[in-house]
């Protein structure tokens, strides 16, 4: 993961709707097919088209385009199959640990791209040669995951191998029906949106933020025209990737001694630091005129408690979800959680910042105080997803034994056929499966 996350990225409107669309494609392979088989095409596809993209010609912009976009199909590939992979390799204490390495190495490998493609482009005195090193590091991927990564049947660590792989398969619209009607599923998936939504509009207008609040401290001069020269854009990419790398163990070990005494440890960890990250968030909006440097403390603080359940989340999925359609419901929530979350967050902070100055003064600090209020609905929207874990935290127990019960989930669900057989009175053959 970590040297695939090198990959510098681009265009990310075309790589987001790449990944989407291809999500649930390799969410139903993954639960169907080789796995191995499937994680090594997504990453030939994603190194074959990043390299590629560095000989088009400015004349095609739309192929160079299509060719980022594809290395967002790439990149759906593993999102969606390699925690199921990790799932079944690993249980209990030893999972929770295995997916925060897992998730720490995803910033981890972000900043290490942008610090190979700046190296690299400075070198050369050309950026394609950065799309051109990048390569080299995602075939050395390749290869260890063709060496040393086992395909292990679904459902192995719960000791479930014989019975996953001996049952016929369900449909595709079975396993999402089954999903939606898994409570600790649906709700943690809004959860996870909430959190998506809240990262995707920080992400996006924190540093514009952070720089307007200088200029009206009286550090910086006035920008009108972008781009402008400043250091926010890094100071808060270096503290995304450390409270990241931070939030992230703290939340795994966490939830992994807690959940020996309450078994509901998962969710309410979860609900908890997005219920205290809400109060974060608004008082780093909120001190941003009077004091800087308190609203840098509360935005890390903020960004802290939001990094910690990134791996909790995906260890709660694996225990509600059965093995069979795991790779399906990474997909599902992969895609609702950009589709509600930060794919539009940050146009919709943008238009509520609009909307707010054209009844205003059109000044530098209505500028400022219009994106400060709009950002507002930051905190609201990380509250209700605290709300939506701890709805989670209800059916967690019910789900978790359902799913580690030999045999069930979609293939409990009768046909209509079988229905009609049943309500004949002709009982099943012995050829019936």
């Amino acid at each position: 993961i970590l040297l695939l996350h090198a990959a510098p990225c681009v265009s990310p409107p075309v790589f987001i709707s790449f990944l989407l669309l291809s999500a649930p494609v390799f969410g139903y392979l993954g639960d169907r097919h080789s796995r191995k088989a499937t994680l090594s095409f997504g990453i030939l596809l994603w190194s074959g088209a990043g390299l590629s993209s560095s000989f088009i010609s400015p004349r095609y912009s739309w192929l160079f385009f299509l060719s980022r976009g594809l290395v967002g199909t790439g990149t759906a590939s593993y999102s969606t199959i390699a925690p199921t992979v990790l799932g079944d390799l690993f249980v209990r204490d030893q999972r929770t640990r295995v997916l925060a390495i897992f998730y720490i190495f995803i910033p981890v490998g972000s900043g290490l791209g942008y610090v190979l493609g700046s190296a690299v482009t400075k070198l050369t005195g050309n950026w394609r040669w950065a799309l051109r090193i990048m390569p080299c590091l995602e075939a050395v991927a390749l290869i260890l995951l063709i060496m040393l990564v086992p395909d292990p049947p679904r459902g192995a660590a719960e000791k479930q191998g014989v019975a996953t792989t001996g049952d016929p398969r369900s449909s595709w619209c079975e396993d999402v029906r089954y999903l939606w009607r898994n409570w600790s599923f649906v709700w943690s998936t809004l959860g996870v949106t909430a959190m998506a939504f809240v990262t995707g509009a920080l992400g996006f207008w924190a540093p514009k933020f952070l720089f307007e609040a200088r200029v009206v401290h009286g550090l910086l001069l006035p920008c009108f025209r972008e781009p402008c020269n400043s250091q926010d854009s890094l100071i808060f990419g270096v503290l995304t990737v450390v409270t990241g790398i931070i939030g992230v163990i703290l939340g795994a070990e966490t939830s992994r001694r807690y959940k020996k005494i309450n078994p509901q440890a998962e969710p309410l960890i979860c609900a908890a630091s997005l219920l205290a990250a809400a109060p974060c968030l608004y008082l780093a909006l909120i001190l941003a005129p009077t004091t800087l440097l308190a609203s840098y403390v509360f935005l890390a603080l903020g960004e802290l408690l939001l990094s910690c359940n990134w791996a909790v989340v995906a260890d709660i999925l694996l225990s509600v979800v059965v093995p069979r359609c795991r790779a399906t419901a990474e997909a599902l929530q992969i895609t609702v959680g950009h589709i509600l979350g930060d794919a539009g967050s940050p146009y919709l902070t943008g238009l509520i910042s609009s909307a707010l100055r054209a009844g205003r003064p059109d000044t530098y600090l209505q500028r400022f105080l219009s994106l400060q209020q709009s950002f507002l609905c930051c905190a609201f929207v990380v509250a209700l997803g605290g709300g939506c874990f701890l709805l989670t935290a209800l059916y967690l127990e019910r789900d978790q034994a359902q799913a580690q019960k030999p045999g069930t989930g979609t293939l409990l669900l009768c046909t209509h056929s079988e229905n009609q057989r049943l309500i004949s009175g002709r009982g099943a053959s012995p050829e019936d499966p």
